[in-house]
């Protein structure tokens, strides 16, 4: 499953990163956003875009794009 699949409330634990160029992986890296990493998603924007999500107890905003390339498994 993708973390943009993800309703808002859900918990899951990011499984990897698909299509996503080295740079974006090192900022997402850099942010926390780690394999085995339990994430929240928060909400969404009314159009869709960011995602707010809780990573390590920090709140983070990303692009619905870059949420569709992390595949994450639901947890709980």
């Amino acid at each position: 499953m993708k973390l943009s699949q993800l309703n808002p409330g859900q918990r899951a634990s990011i499984r990897g990163f698909h299509q996503l160029s080295a740079e974006v992986r090192k900022r997402l890296m850099i942010m926390g956003i780690l394999p085995d990493t339990p994430v929240l998603l928060i909400r969404k924007a009314p159009m869709g875009d960011p995602l707010q999500i809780e990573v390590r107890g920090v709140s983070l905003a990303i692009r619905e794009k870059i949420a569709a390339a992390i595949e994450v498994e639901i947890v709980g």
